[in-house]
């Protein structure tokens, strides 16, 4: 495995953002990921594991640690009666995967299309999307355990799954490296059609729709809201959704509803509409989190600087041509101190950030 030394890493981003890593390797194998951790260790260095840095945002200074990119390839496949089990290493694109099993009429992940990213990074943050997450499909995860240097098989009982959280970014952060995941698909499955804007768009069609037209759908819709990557768009010079959808208590929703009313009363309006939200955990709500930066004065195509959002997703921070990693930062510290400060809501940052401190 080679060794390189300064490698800028904004290229391997989606946000095209961030300076050098001291140190650069790429892993196609378990026995590249070990020689990585063992490395660090050597040089007594901070280890980073980057996939398909499409959940990353880099410092400006870079890293003076290692970066190990993984980029070990492969799928094996078996059935186990209706259901085919897909064994997937962690370096390959996670978007082409979900093609390949909607193309063979495998059910599980078809709203989760157009996701950028590699297999691996699915587990650590239970990527879901339009109502579904890859942990109701998952059945195993492998990876390395760095303190011992041995590889390690987790059940998705042991993984720990909950809202964008699991073992791997919560308690465990920083211990493991996936090196592959098994996912359970169901052959001849019917499409998951529970997001609002895939029900409304299938509603006036006569038959249930095939799975190549949801994935289709799906990643039409992400288009129109700036989250499919595409080249020269520059809505897409962004991490995806850079803030968590904040679970609160239904008092918590009663108080934020209460606090909206009011306000609207004192600007003369009408009664205030009431606050988009979903079920979650008993006794807790799933608020939208674009809706809050929208209605604390943030509105799609919002800049400060070279650092924006998106002008289709309020959700989205992009970098609108040369920013800085310090640009976007000062531009979330913004939304984070209005939504608090109008909501009492502390915003959660769903981007990893990766610096020296």
């Amino acid at each position: 495995m080679e060794i390189r030394e300064n490698i800028t890493l904004a290229p391997y981003t989606t946000f095209c953002v961030g300076g050098p890593a001291r140190w650069f390797m790429e892993a196609a194998s378990e026995a590249d990921l070990t020689e990585a951790v063992s490395f660090a260790r050597a040089k007594n260095v901070p280890l980073f594991v980057l996939g398909g840095g499409s959940n990353l945002l880099v410092a400006d200074k870079g890293f003076p640690g290692a970066v190990v990119h993984v980029v070990n390839r492969g799928i094996r496949e078996e059935m186990d009666g209706e259901h085919g089990i897909f064994t997937v290493a962690a370096g390959e694109d996670w978007d082409r995967f979900v093609s390949t099993v909607v193309a063979r009429d495998f059910a599980g992940i078809e709203c989760m299309a157009g996701i950028p990213g590699t297999v691996g990074g699915t587990p650590v943050q239970n990527v879901g999307a339009y109502g579904q997450e890859v942990a109701s499909t998952i059945v195993a995860v492998r990876a390395l355990d760095r303190a011992s240097l041995r590889m390690v098989d987790f059940s998705a009982a042991n993984c720990q799954f909950g809202y964008r959280r699991s073992i791997f970014n919560s308690t465990a952060r920083d211990r493991y490296i996936v090196t592959e995941v098994g996912y359970r698909l169901r052959l001849h499955g019917a499409p998951h059609l529970a997001y609002k804007d895939l029900a409304e768009a299938f509603a006036d069609k006569p038959a249930t729709p095939k799975l190549t037209q949801v994935r289709k759908t799906v990643r039409s819709i992400r288009r129109k809201k700036g989250m499919l990557l595409v080249k020269g768009d520059k809505d897409c010079r962004s991490a995806g959704s850079f803030f968590k959808n904040p679970v609160v208590s239904e008092s918590q929703l009663a108080d934020i509803s209460a606090r909206v009313s009011k306000e609207a009363n004192l600007a003369g309006q009408a009664e205030a509409a009431p606050i988009p939200h979903f079920a979650a955990e008993p006794g807790t709500v799933k608020l939208l989190a674009g809706w809050l930066i929208e209605h604390a004065g943030f509105p799609k195509g919002f800049a400060l600087g070279a650092a924006g959002i998106s002008s289709r997703h309020t959700l989205a921070l992009v970098n609108r041509g040369e920013a800085t990693a310090d640009e976007i930062l000062a531009l979330r510290d913004q939304i984070r101190k209005r939504v608090l400060a109008q909501f009492g809501i502390c915003l959660e940052q769903e981007p990893v950030y990766l610096s020296g401190s």
